[in-house]
């Protein structure tokens, strides 16, 4: 795993939570993790990890992460 992903996986551990956590960063690390990523309609990213799935929200018109998006991401990892 690269320092990014690794800054990133802290990033989304840490408290309280933060909102300014980059999407493409966050989807980057569920690639690395072996992630499927499939494209679904609007703004919806459904990801296959770990045996599950999982559909998130990708953030507009702004690039960063909400809290409670990252709140879910940190769950589910």
């Amino acid at each position: 795993m690269k320092g990014k992903h690794r800054e990133t996986l802290k990033r989304i551990y840490s408290r309280p939570v933060s909102a300014n956590i980059q999407w493409r960063d966050i989807e980057a690390l569920f690639l690395t993790l072996g992630a499927e990523v499939i494209e679904r309609k609007g703004s919806r990213v459904e990801v296959f990890l770990f045996n599950e799935v999982r559909v998130f929200h990708r953030p507009h018109p702004r690039p960063t992460t909400d809290k409670g998006a990252v709140a879910g991401v940190r769950r589910w990892l």
